[in-house]
Parts: structure tokens; sequence; C-alpha cells
């Protein structure tokens, strides 16, 4: 303690109210540099707190000092500005938000400064001020208000500064409110039923309770009528805006209408932290805790992950939400569907030994690594569309899919039998996955053997030459990278799960069905039926559309990419893999079958498929958990239940009853 109190007594021999701006301003971030200590804990911030009011109460003339160099920090500062906007971004756009706050991580700020806002950052910079401020009683509080009284910073009509700054900062913050409430992005998206013209009379309702707040003599129960008028219409400007949200949930998210929503719910809150400091009797308690709320805000208004978490949230669960209803088609849940499954597996499989075959096509052109890359990419999207058109399957594009359907039914699952019937459900999918690969491997292999014999009997050569098919088998072996080239990609099939989801939210958002169908250019060049037959099928498929190009792309350019970085990543799908194993062995001949190679490339299958599949369905249904807000306890008993069932019934989770 006497150390303490030798480190304060130092800081305050430095306290100097003619010092230049940067140095009155360093001078204030030792103090908190101060009382902050080691960060052990809160109370003894608030223990260094005391120590610092005796120390300067027990001294007249540091008293003084003290209010001078207050005064003329009040002067070069705004704090209006600090109260005001403190927290919030001063551009209404998500993406120049998330630039500015990486240029503030980045580059450094300097104590040299007239903006309230930057210094408030330096002086308080993260939630443990915000905890100690918390701490301070009522007495502490008296103390410091005292310490900063000052008559000469009272206006001319008696009212103390303070109060007029408090008033003109909520003043600004209601001029953002109501600009916010007019622009057009939020205002053609309000519910008609909602009182929308409350942002029209906010203003005034302030210019009343601002009158009423100076008058002399103060009428207090004028000032509290004034007062409640005006928080009710702030609450009806709050509902109005929340009436956007409805329309959203309709008609596709916008992450950066959600981005508006958000500042304007948080400027709301703030004019009823500034009003609760002017309207307190007491109004020290208040100060303390809309400080802390300004620490807290700094801190969520410099986290990168706070922006993108907080106003993605709905779009997660938009996007998640329109996988369900695809997802919904890919899990079978009797016999009938599930051989109907394998059915469509095995077209998918088929087509897909074409895939393979025009992949060694385009190896074979010897392009460069970019341009064999983008070729093959297209390929796959073709690929992928055709299988997607014909109504076929391939099976690790269902996990992505599935894993929201499946979060979806965990809305309601407090009671045991909903549990029960989640399990089913699981049991269900797991088993239309499986269908999906045996259908898909199943068929690829016989058919790419065949396609490989009739290009050998065309050509009068092997589809691969020795050497190239041995290295085939090389790439996909067991003993390889190949496992984890098959969880990366099941990371890029969730990927394209979110592309399509996000793709067929944007499409809902712009109302591009409905320009297809009614737009009289598109109309008088398609004509009106072919018009509406196109927005109905675009309305269709482009999740699917959107999922199938995305996915093809990468699979074919992430080699390049990677490549071009020195990284040699590569990727490993089921289906393709598959293909490519039996052309490798047709190509090689009957002798393929006494090498090791070959074996250790099959052994590779069943691997790659359980990773392409758990690894994409993991990731979309962890997104989809925290879409739909799933509490641990509730996963916790479906894991409980999950594992009861593996133990009882395993052989439900690969056949039909």
């Amino acid at each position: 303690m006497a150390a303490a109190s030798l480190d304060l007594q130092g800081l305050l021999a430095r306290l100097d109210p003619t010092a230049d701006v940067a140095q009155r301003h360093i001078w204030l971030i030792d103090v908190f540099d101060w009382l902050r200590g080691d960060r052990a804990s809160p109370q003894a911030a608030v223990g260094r707190v005391s120590l610092l009011l005796d120390a300067v109460e027990a001294r007249p003339e540091l008293r003084e000092r003290l209010r001078a160099w207050w005064r003329a920090f009040t002067q070069a500062v705004d704090l209006t500005t600090l109260l005001a906007d403190y927290g919030f971004a001063p551009r209404t756009a998500f993406v120049s938000e998330l630039t500015e706050r990486l240029r503030r991580k980045i580059l450094p700020g300097t104590p040299e400064t007239t903006d309230a806002s930057d210094l408030f950052r330096m002086v308080l910079p993260g939630a443990f001020d915000a905890g100690w401020i918390a701490l301070l009683d009522d007495a502490q509080l008296a103390r410091i208000g005292n310490l900063l009284a000052d008559a000469a910073l009272d206006d001319i009509d008696g009212a103390p500064r303070w109060r007029h700054t408090v008033m003109d900062a909520v003043t600004y913050c209601s001029s953002q409110v109501v600009a916010a409430g007019f622009s057009p992005e939020l205002r053609l998206r309000m519910s008609a039923a909602s009182e929308s013209r409350a942002f029209h009379a906010l203003m005034s309702d302030l210019d009343a309770l601002r009158e009423q707040m100076f008058r002399a003599p103060r009428d207090e129960d004028a000032l509290q009528a004034a007062f409640v008028a005006f928080r009710d219409r702030l609450d009806a400007c709050r509902a109005s805006a929340s009436s956007v949200y409805t329309h959203l949930e309709d008609n596709g998210i916008s992450v950066g209408l959600v981005f508006r929503l958000r500042q304007l719910r948080e400027r709301v809150l703030r004019i009823r932290e500034l009003l609760d400091c002017l309207i307190s009797p007491a109004p020290a308690p208040s100060v303390a805790r809309l400080v802390g709320r300004l620490v807290l805000a700094g801190g969520e208004r410099n986290s990168i992950r706070a922006l993108i978490a907080s106003n993605s949230s709905m779009l997660a669960a938009k996007v998640t939400e329109r996988s369900a209803e695809t997802g919904e088609h890919y899990i079978t849940r009797d016999r009938a569907s599930y051989l109907q499954m394998v059915r469509k597996a095995a077209g998918g499989g088929a087509l897909t030994a074409l895939t393979v075959l025009l992949k060694f096509g385009i190896y074979s052109l010897a392009l460069s690594a970019f341009w064999s890359g983008l070729w093959s990419g297209l390929m796959y999207a073709a690929s992928f569309v055709a299988i997607q058109l014909l109504h076929l399957t391939l099976a690790t594009k269902q996990p992505a899919m599935t894993a929201p359907a499946m979060a979806a039914r965990l809305r309601d699952i407090k009671t045991d039998a909903a549990v029960a019937d989640f399990v089913d459900e699981v049991a269900n999918l797991v088993r239309s996955q499986v269908a999906a690969v045996l259908g898909n491997v199943g068929l690829v292999v016989p058919a790419m053997l065949a396609l490989a014999l009739l290009v050998q009997f065309a050509l009068g050569r092997p589809l691969l030459d020795a050497a190239h098919a041995a290295a085939t088998l090389q790439s996909l072996s067991l003993a390889g990278p190949t496992a984890a080239f098959a969880a990366l990609t099941g990371v890029l099939l969730f990927a394209a799960s979110i592309v399509a989801g996000w793709t067929e939210n944007a499409f809902v958002l712009h109302r591009l069905d409905s320009a297809m169908r009614y737009n009289p250019r598109i109309g008088a060049f398609l004509g009106a039926a072919r018009a509406r037959r196109w927005a109905t099928f675009m309305r269709t498929h482009i999740s699917g559309f959107a999922s199938n190009i995305s996915l093809g792309l990468m699979l074919g350019l992430l080699p390049a990419f990677a490549g071009f970085f020195g990284l040699g990543l590569d990727v490993r799908h089921v289906t393709l893999s598959a293909g490519q194993i039996a052309a490798a062995a047709a190509s090689t001949g009957m002798a393929v079958l006494q090498q090791p190679a070959l074996w250790w490339a099959v052994a590779a299958i069943p691997v790659i498929g359980a990773l392409n599949v758990s690894v994409s369905f993991y990731f979309a249904f962890r997104l989809a958990l925290r879409a739909h807000s799933v509490s641990l306890g509730d996963r916790a008993r479906i894991r409980s239940a999950i594992w009861a069932r593996w133990r009882s019934r395993p052989i439900s989770f690969f056949l039909p009853a």
C-alpha cells in the first residue's frame, strides 16, 4: 500500500491544468492505468479509487488544480459526441463498418485529440473497467461528483453544464433514430399496421421535453408529463422499426438492413440511458451505469467477430431454414423411399462415371494448373447440375442440406417423446446417407469399368497409361493424406450449402422471381407464359444451381490455388474417387489385383465417404443449432439418446425396418 501511495503522489504531482492537450490526456490515461493496477480484481481497483479521492480531498490546493484541469478538459473535448455516438458505426453499411474496424485494429491511436470517443477508447479500453466502475458505491460516486463540481461550468440560467451536454446528446441520438426511420430501406418495409408516423413527432416531443427541463422555475409535473410523452413516442418508433423483421423473415434477410435495425435499437436504448441521467433525482449512479455501458459498447465496437456474429445471425437462421426445406427431400423413412434413394443414387453414380472420363480428358490436354482447374470445375458443375435436373442423387450433397432439416426439429425438444422422435429421424438420416453412398459407389465402379473398356476398344489403347494409372492409385491410397483431403472436401460441401442458402435468400430478397415474371422487357423477350414458367423454374432450382456450381468450381480450382501458394492441397470426393480407382484398375488390367496399391486405394473409399458426409454434416448441424438457439443441456440429452439407440438397435442406422 505504501508503494501504491508513492506512485499516486508522483502521479498527482504531474497534474497540470496548463499543459497542452496531449500531456493532459496522457496524464488521464496514466491515472486510469494506476487505478487498474495489475488487474487482479475489480475490488482492488475500487480501493485505489478511494485512495485517489482521499489524496485529493486532503489537499485543497490539489482539489482546485483538479477542477481547473477538468475545466480545461471539458472546454477542449466535446463530451456530447462521446455520449451520443460512442459505440455506434459512423457509417450505415455493414461492409464499410467492417473496414473501419479493421483499420482501427491495425493503426494506433494518439492522445493528441479532441475527439472524446478516441480518447475514451484509450482511457477505458476493456471490460475490466466496466467491472470496477459497476462496484463503485453511492458515497464514492457522490465524492467524485463533488470534486468535479465547478460553478464556472454552470450556464447563466443556473443549470449545470452537464445537463445541457446530456440533453444535446439525446438530441443527436434522436435525430439519428429519425433519419434511420425515414430511410427508404426501412420505411418501405415497416408494417402498415405499425405506427410508422411515430418518427414524425419524435423531435417535437423532444423539444417539449427540453423546454420543460430548463424552464425556471421548473414544473415537475409538466416535466414528468413531457418525459412520459417522449418516452412513449420513442417506444413507438422502436416498435415500428421492429416490424421490419417480420418483412425480412418472409422476404429474405439482408445483413445490411439487420445492421441498420440493430443500430437503431441500440440508439433508442442509449437515449433511455441518457434520460435516466437527466430525470433521476440522484444522477450519479445512472452516470456510472452509462459509463460502464459505454465501455462495453466500445469493446463491441472494436470487435470484428461481434460485428459478424450479431449481424449475420438472422442470415444464418434464414440460410439454414431454406436448406431445411430442401433437405427434407433427402431423408427416407420407409423401405420404399429407401429403395428409391438407392435407385436415384445409382443414376447419379452412372453419370459421375462420365464425369470422371471427362476429367481425364481435360488432364490429357496438359493445360496449366489454373486452366486445368477451371475447366475441371466447370465440368464438375455441369455434371452436378445435370444430376439435379435429372432428379438423381449425389450422396455427398445430402448432409449439408439434411442437417438444417434435422436441427429444425429441435425447436421443441423438451419431452422424452420429442427426443425419441428426433433419434428416429437421426436413424432415418443415416440410413439415407448409407443408401446414397452405396448407390453412387455401387454403380460408378461398373459404369467406369465399362467406359474404360469402351475407350480402349475404340482407341486401341488403355484410357490411362501405366504411369498415370499407378500415380492415380498412389494418390488415392489410404496410407497417404487422403483422409485429410476427404475432410477438407467435407468443408467444401458445407461451404456449397451456405452459398446455396445465401443465393436463394438473395433471390427472394430482391424479388427476382417476380421480376422474371412481370418485367416488361423480359416478358417481351420470352413471352408471358414462358416468363412465368422460367420464374417458377428458377425459384424452385436456384438453390440447387448455386450449390452445384459453387461446389464444382471449388473442387476444380482449390488444388490450383493451393498449388500457387505451395500448399499441396487436393480434394477427395467419394464417388469421383471410386470412379478414378475403377479407371486406373481397368487401364492396368487383371494384374492390378495383385498390386497392394489397388487395395490401399479401395480401403480409402469408406474413409473418404465417411469423412465427406460427417464433416459436412457436422458443420451444417452446428450452424443450424446456433441458428435455432438449442441449449447445451438439450444437446447433451440428444447425444445420450443417440448412443442409447446405437447400443440397442445398431442395424436401424443402416437398413429400414
